[in-house]
């Protein structure tokens, strides 16, 4: 799906490699949708590899800095990640009374690790991803998240997450599910689905735990394609269920959340304010209390949507996001 090419400058395509005569103008394109392109101009391509499980590139962007691409799909940006994993993180940690211990499903970039250990109450963070190459990767490349990956509350554990839920006894205060997109024959699509919350994941949270996700794409058009039957199916595990949703720059679209939880999520934006002063190390960028209200607040069409959803995710009625994972 993602692909470079090198132009003469006037948006022509010339071929997947300079010719003699042409200006470098170097392009990553991604595709979003059958009729859909998304391209943004490279500095350049800083590396390219490929695991068991997918293919990885780091692409230094003239718009967004280094970014991360797993199986042609962007992952995180530099100039933007922030946004994506302060609403990720500290939602479901600001609505615990006091949490202690995170199990981490993906993350091996380890922005959300980072953002986890901003909280002064974490005693115990357990990043789990079944792709060894890309942690050491993003350990190398990735400097921001260098002293995450050295701080030593962090646990790094190398293994499909629903195998190390269930091989261990340990029970967790919010599980944060920071895994790829669901895309057909990608690594990820098995953990999204409604036997592995209600069998594997849930019984893993202590009483009052809060479970988080990633759930895809959130606009006006692209919510149907997995945001809205993730949220229904979290809806029959869990009692109280938030989805919310923040504009993402470098996806070129609105991304989106669930929270869910057998405990009340309905902090004020005051209350979360007040969480984030006394827990937080250094304030945020993008994520207070009013914003979370606000991304939580989700558009008209959107909402009817979701309330109508009745779609439930299987292993054998699986929803995808547009693309195809190195195993398909």
């Amino acid at each position: 799906m993602g692909e470079v090419a090198y132009t003469n400058g006037n948006g022509n395509d010339k071929s997947h490699s300079p010719p003699n005569g042409y200006r470098k103008s170097c392009w990553y394109e991604e595709e979003i949708e059958e009729n859909l392109r998304w391209c943004f101009a490279l500095n350049s391509i800083l590396h390219t590899g490929a695991s068991q499980y997918q293919d990885i590139a780091l692409l230094d962007t003239k718009p967004f800095g280094k970014a991360l691409v797993l199986d042609g799909k962007l992952q995180s940006a530099e100039t933007d990640e922030f946004i994506y994993h302060e609403c990720l993180v500290h939602p479901a940690l600001l609505h615990h009374p006091m949490p202690k211990n995170v199990f981490i499903m993906g993350g091996g970039e380890g922005s959300t690790a980072r953002e986890l250990l901003r909280h002064k109450t974490i005693d115990k963070v357990v990043m789990c991803d079944i792709d060894e190459e890309v942690v050491e990767f993003c350990k190398s490349y990735l400097v921001v998240n260098k002293e995450a990956f050295h701080d030593s509350r962090l646990e790094v554990v190398i293994n499909d997450a629903k195998a190390e839920l269930e091989g261990k006894e340990e029970k967790y205060d919010v599980i944060v599910g920071d895994l790829a997109d669901p895309i057909e024959g990608g690594p990820c699509y098995k953990l999204y689905t409604k036997d592995f919350y209600e069998l594997t994941l849930k019984p893993k949270l202590k009483k009052g735990g809060i479970f988080v996700t990633q759930a895809g794409p959130a606009g006006i058009f692209s919510h149907t394609e997995v945001f809205s039957c993730i949220y229904n199916t979290l809806r029959q595990v869990f009692k109280y269920v938030v989805p919310y949703s923040a504009h993402i720059p470098s996806y070129a679209d609105i991304w989106g959340w669930v929270l869910a939880s057998d405990s009340p999520l309905d902090l004020s934006a005051e209350e979360l304010d007040i969480r984030m002063r006394q827990r937080i190390i250094e304030e945020n960028r993008y994520l207070d209390g009013k914003t979370f209200v606000s991304s939580s607040t989700l558009s008209k069409a959107v909402r009817n949507s979701l309330n109508n959803e009745t779609h439930v995710y299987t292993e054998g009625a699986a929803r995808f996001i547009y693309g195809h994972g190195k195993n398909a």
